[in-house]
């Protein structure tokens, strides 16, 4: 295949950066600005212990300003290649080039090599060349997309379900082949139940390029927050073990989401990388200008470190805020995702000395990006090092991870005092923490749980994590959860105590879908997933992480519930207008009349735990109401009145038995009396018609 190849040498162009096929060859450009010599490197085969050709840049030749560039004619999709740096290794000046070094094209679209790959000897002395990773050339205009596009944001709400790729069907009570279990192509199996289940959006833990040595000895990376390329999906993820195989078989799978009416939003890791403090490997960014892809201490010779991950990336630089731009444009228009959420999204405002910007060009950059306009964008806005930004990050088209509600949510339901204002706040959007004037309550990303900390079944089962298995001697993973084990720490044969859990499972549950702004939900959850107290289990490649399929019968009853639930708060108008809501007053009635065990008689004393309100009918839709009882005690509410011409019908009540605790609002029983009893710790709500 590489024949001659030296006949077919041309100059090539800066522009596009990466590996870029054209009708002849390829054209391959590199950004490094203070390399003093740049080599090129082909393999035959993605696992080769060495390169096939080695080209040596002249810069005469094959340089313009800060970039080096080569077209080489014969090149075609699937060729394996890599590059080296040479240059002064100068850390107090922010130069850490070292020629031995096989690295990666930042721009890469995908990743070859893993057969080989030692972590280690990319952070050693010496060459490396067959323990390296390397790039593939993909061609994208291969790749049939049959007419597909990315899907439009929804009319109304977004519902989001936050899952891992791999966890989703690794479990062999997935019932896929072993072949299939945690891949792209395992996943597009499963597609009906998340389309039975009535979410609109699953956004999925990173699935950018990563690196699974990075952890502890004897550990797996599993979440995948730690990024080696930008633009290339996580080849461990597919089914296909060729060069380009995870291309494909991910586009695969955001064509058949879509075609379910799916749309799929990325966890994106730009705040930091996989290289890891100073004395981390040398495997892509730092070995091509470390200075200019990174934040330094400073001393030059170490990195800022905001993000908890040894590194910060310059995000408002003008080189690392490219590559994210093209990054998201790259996902966009060749791989058809529909959003983004932003990890530590908040490192991104920082400036090269760290401190925050007013308006970060990068964040504005996205905000305004024509490419990105249909898209949707998540912050999750704060960072490792104390910056948090909810309610005020910058950016008008972003929504943001509202902590703030899961934190009010669970302080409410175990019980704990002052907390009914806070709840009311959360209740309606958020509008005292969503208070600029671009502001609405679909930026509101409410949340009960996510990836990080307790998920549903143990927020409601311990009062302390249990990482130890993680290998920290439990010192990682939240310490604060707001969670309560209900007089037994873990699982319990107590009939009592679980049908409390089961309860409390639900009330979360019906206060997440019946408040205002983008609900999320967490994979498993729907089914009482349990990850046995670890709060934090990143790498841990096993049941904590793998979705089990057998729960589906197992907690059949709760999952009809989320069903149920989810669809018939998409049909409640007054939750799909993404307009912040009006109270009632005693001058107008509003969206929202507040009540408490009376009408209009809300109770926000620190020893009050219970909140009653109703959504008011719109021209073309019913009424609801919603009764809160979080206290120890059971309690009476008295019933307002129904809207005009219309009785309160029963829907929910959560201490009703599993499979009384949903009635459809078609069959839903007339409430003949005014009052309703809620036992402790529970909630019920109405439909008018």
């Amino acid at each position: 295949m590489h024949r001659s190849l030296e006949n077919h040498t041309h100059a090539g162009k800066a522009y596009p950066l990466g590996a870029t096929c054209q009708e002849d060859g390829v054209n391959f450009s590199i950004f490094c600005p203070d390399a003093l010599g740049v080599d090129l490197l082909l393999f035959e085969e993605p696992n080769s212990p060495h390169p096939a050709h080695t080209f040596v840049l002249d810069p005469a030749k094959h340089r313009t300003a800060n970039y080096w560039h080569v077209m080489l004619k014969g090149v075609k999709h699937g060729q394996v290649y890599a590059w080296r740096a040479r240059g002064p290794h100068q850390p107090k000046k922010g130069h850490l080039f070292d020629g031995d070094k096989v690295i990666l094209d930042p721009y890469g679209r995908a990743t070859a090599g893993w057969e080989n790959y030692d972590r280690n000897a990319a952070r050693a002395q010496g060459e490396n060349s067959g323990h390296a990773l390397r790039s593939v050339v993909v061609n994208n205009d291969l790749y049939d997309w049959q007419g597909d596009q990315p899907l439009p944001k929804p009319a109304g709400r977004e519902i989001i379900y936050e899952m891992h790729v791999s966890g989703f069907t690794k479990s062999p009570s997935s019932g896929l082949p072993p072949a299939l279990r945690g891949t792209y192509a395992g996943f597009r199996e499963k597609i009906p139940y998340l389309k039975d289940l009535g979410i609109t959006a699953v956004e999925l833990l990173p699935v950018h390029q990563y690196d699974p040595q990075d952890a502890p000895p004897g550990f797996t990376n599993v979440w995948g927050y730690s990024s080696l390329g930008f633009f290339a999906p996580h080849q461990q993820y597919s089914s296909d073990s060729t060069a380009c195989g995870a291309v494909d078989e991910f586009r695969d799978l955001v064509k058949a989401l879509h075609s379910a009416g799916i749309r799929i939003i990325l966890d994106v890791v730009f705040n930091h990388t996989t290289e890891g403090g100073i004395d981390g490997p040398l495997l892509s960014w730092r070995g091509l200008s470390n200075k200019d892809y990174y934040l330094l201490d400073e001393s030059h010779s170490g990195y800022a470190d905001f993000t908890g991950c040894g590194n910060t990336v310059n995000a408002n630089g003008s080189v690392a805020a490219r590559m994210i731009l093209d990054s998201l444009h790259y996902w966009v228009q060749e791989m058809h995702v529909d959003g983004f959420r932003f990890d530590l999204a908040s490192a991104l405002t920082r400036d090269s000395d760290g401190s925050p910007l007013p308006n970060p060009p990068l964040i504005e950059a996205i905000n305004n990006d024509p490419i990105l306009a249909g898209t949707t964008l998540i912050a999750e806005a704060w960072d490792a090092a104390g910056l948090y930004q909810v309610g005020s990050f910058p950016g008008d088209q972003f929504a943001e991870w509202n902590g703030p509600f899961r934190d009010h949510a669970r302080s409410f339901w175990r019980g704990d005092p002052s907390t009914i204002e806070n709840i009311m706040g959360r209740i309606v959007g958020s509008p005292d923490l969503m208070s600029a004037p671009h502001e609405v309550p679909f930026h509101s990303i409410n949340f009960v749980t996510c990836h990080d900390g307790f998920c549903l079944n143990d927020l409601v089962s311990y009062n302390q994590k249990d990482n130890s298995e993680n290998g920290e001697d439990n010192r990682d993973g939240s310490n604060n959860n707001i969670s309560f084990n209900h007089g037994v720490e873990g699982p319990t044969t107590d009939e009592t105590i679980d049908s409390l859990r089961q309860r409390q499972i639900r009330n979360y549950l019906v206060l997440l879908f019946l408040s205002h702004g983008t609900p999320m939900i967490l994979m498993g959850d729907e089914i009482r997933h349990t990850r046995q107290g670890n709060n934090n289990p990143w790498n841990q490649d096993n049941e904590r992480n793998w979705l089990d399929w057998d729960a589906v019968q197992e907690n059949a009853d709760l999952l009809h519930f989320v069903r149920q639930l989810i669809n018939v708060t998409r049909q409640l108008r007054v939750l799909q207008e993404d307009r912040f809501w009006f109270a009632t007053s005693p001058e107008k009635e509003g969206d929202i009349t507040w009540h408490g065990l009376n009408p209009k008689q809300p109770d926000w004393t620190p020893e009050s735990h219970c909140i009653a309100y109703s959504l008011n009918a719109s021209d073309d839709g019913p009424g609801v109401l919603v009764l809160f009882n979080a206290d120890q005690k059971n309690q009476t509410f008295h019933l307002p009145p129904p809207p005009s011409n219309s009785r309160w019908h029963q829907i929910i009540k959560t201490s009703e038995p599993a499979t009384q605790d949903f009635q459809d609002f078609r069959k839903a029983a007339v409430m003949t009396e005014e009052v309703v009893l809620l036992v402790s710790k529970s909630a019920a709500v109405f439909i008018s018609k």
